[in-house]
């Protein structure tokens, strides 16, 4: 007889409103614990995504920043330098200066005159850096 009023007492008990009442809020916090961990599993995926976007960008910066390296410890990029901020040239070289808002002179402007087809580009060139007159040839 105590055994069925146990069972009676416990089937009244899981019949009742308290006990769905503390099995609602059981789940509803397991639920909110679901949840709560489930945001913070997309905010942290979210998190690295961005990261690896980042780590992206600063790899292409990294060979942009090795490439420049290679080319500022390079014997051109000096030799550029040497020659654009030092003004200096190689052995052998002939620097031509010319300088703006200098007009040429007339007999300069005379001997380069476009009227002689008969020479060909580069003659008038070097005719013109080397300051000769024009030889016509035949």
């Amino acid at each position: 007889m105590v055994k069925q009023k146990n069972k009676s007492l416990v089937r009244r008990f899981y019949a009742s409103r308290l006990f769905l009442l503390i099995s609602l809020l059981f789940f509803g916090l397991v639920g909110l614990g679901y949840v709560r961990a489930y945001y913070q599993d997309y905010k942290i995926k979210q998190e690295i995504n961005t990261l690896e976007q980042e780590i992206r960008k600063l790899e292409t910066k990294k060979i942009e920043s090795l490439e420049i390296l290679q080319y500022v410890i390079s014997p051109d990029f000096v030799e550029e330098k040497a020659r654009l901020e030092l003004n200096m040239k190689k052995p052998g070289e002939n620097v031509a200066i010319i300088q703006r808002g200098e007009e040429l002179s007339e007999a300069v402007v005379e001997n380069y005159k476009e009227d002689s087809p008969e020479l060909s580009n580069p003659k008038k060139w070097l005719n013109y850096f080397l300051n000769k007159p024009i030889d016509k040839e035949i």
